[in-house]
């Protein structure tokens, strides 16, 4: 009777642990969808140490393209075929797993059309890892906007990208080619200790304010033409090693 009521007892404390092992691992798995579905609802998101899993869109566009007039269409009214999300929730993820795509912009080659994605608030992607594509073409940051310690593994662009205050992209770690061309700082750049396994493309770039770049290391080219820092040429003799 008492080595049946220790089995019994050894049973419900081995229960409670997988539910807990289970529940310990859902709350670490983020689902895209649920994230989205809060910024629809206008609600501000914050995670820490989970791992996001699907593609994380910015632009809505899925939703949105069953409603957009098609390609000849808009050509004939000589319309926009820029489809643009503002989005007014403040953004932060802080050691968070990315499997997936983030998507700020997306060009669809069979419609013509390209999505785009605003960032009215604060934006934070601090200590994180983009294992697929992180693609910020044309989006604009109203405020503070920080990538620090984070790691591109894949495909990056912030082409065109504006950043209205301070940009932080600090100890970040970029595996592939960095596109950073036309981009404008407005008030500061930080690339401290920024390395770049690949190519820094900084074409046209426009930093005004401070620009801090001490142990930032390009592994390939650094293409600088006509960039400019506070009015002057923009070349590796600016970078404060």
């Amino acid at each position: 009777m008492k080595t049946q009521k220790t089995i019994k007892s050894l049973l419900t404390i081995f229960a409670f642990s997988l539910l807990f092992a289970f529940s310990a691992k859902a709350q670490n798995t983020v689902d895209a969808n649920e994230i989205i579905a809060a910024i629809k609802a206008g609600k501000d998101v914050s995670y820490e140490n989970v791992t996001v899993k699907g593609a994380l869109d910015f632009t809505f566009m899925d939703e949105k393209k069953e409603d957009l007039p098609t390609r000849r269409r808009w050509w004939r009214d000589g319309g926009d075929n820029t489809v643009n999300e503002w989005i007014e929730s403040r953004v932060s993820f802080k050691n968070v797993t990315f499997e997936d795509d983030v998507i700020a912009y997306y060009h669809d080659n069979r419609s013509e059309y390209t999505f785009t994605a605003d960032f009215e608030k604060e934006v934070t992607f601090e200590n994180c890892t983009f294992e697929r594509n992180a693609m910020f073409k044309y989006s604009t940051f109203e405020e503070n906007a920080s990538f620090a310690g984070s790691k591109f593994n894949d495909d990056n662009t912030f082409k065109y990208a504006e950043f209205e205050r301070s940009a932080d992209f600090s100890n970040t770690y970029f595996d592939d080619d960095a596109i950073f061309k036309y981009t404008e700082f407005r008030d500061g750049a930080n690339f401290t200790a920024a390395k770049f396994d690949g190519s820094l493309d900084m074409k046209y770039t426009k930093i005004r304010g401070d620009f801090e770049s001490k142990g930032m290391n390009v592994r390939w080219d650094l293409i600088t033409k006509y960039a400019e820092v506070n009015g002057r040429s923009f070349n590796r003799a600016l970078l404060d090693n």
